[in-house]
This record gives C-alpha cells, structure tokens and sequence, in this order.
C-alpha cells in the first residue's frame, strides 16, 4: 500500500532507513490483509507531511519482512513504533485518530 510521504522498509533495508536515521523514526508494521491498517494510511500522510524535519514515517510489510517483525516482537497489526538513536523509545497497538497520534508522539520527538 503506497502511501505520500512514507516509504515502505525492509528487513534488507531496516538497520539504514530506521536504526541509523538521524530523524526519530514512526515505523508502522502492517499487513496487506489488515483494515484498521488501511484506514492509517490517510492518518500516517497526514503526520509525514505535518511532521516532516522532525520525524521520519514509515511501513514495514509484516507478511514480506518477518525477520525485523519477529526482532522486535510484533504481534498485532497495526503496531506503531518510534525508534530514536537507533532505539525503540515508543509502542503503540491498534489504529487511532491524528490527533490522538500526534499527542503519543510529542513526548518522543
């Protein structure tokens, strides 16, 4: 699912694009079969652009990258994780409004 604004990781690709950013980084571990997946995509465009110098927003496939799924023990889709210096600093489960994204996330970036 192509999203504006956030680009799709992988396990190849993870340690680059997530651990080593400078940005803190929104990581959304989803599934094509998942809706309250798909109802994010709107949400996570909308904090990629709003958020955008500050944070970095992207998704890993859980289906097609199970070896960064499985390292940091996703279970549920959607899981959304900060990562900041190259660390997870922030979980969170389950689809949620902007507004209530943006609060969970002052307090990381």
């Amino acid at each position: 699912m192509v999203i504006n604004g956030v680009a799709e990781v992988s396990d190849a690709d993870f340690v680059a694009e997530v651990i080593e950013a400078e940005l803190p980084v929104l990581v959304e571990f989803t599934a094509d079969w998942c809706p309250p997946c798909r109802q994010m995509g709107p949400v996570l465009a909308a904090v990629a652009e709003e958020e955008a110098g500050r944070l970095r927003v992207v998704q890993l496939n859980v289906d097609k990258n199970p070896d960064t799924t499985n390292a940091y023990k996703v279970l549920s889709m959607p899981t959304f994780m900060v990562f900041r210096n190259g660390e997870p600093v922030r979980s969170m489960v389950g689809a949620r409004p902007k507004r209530k994204l943006l609060e969970e996330l002052e307090d990381v970036l």
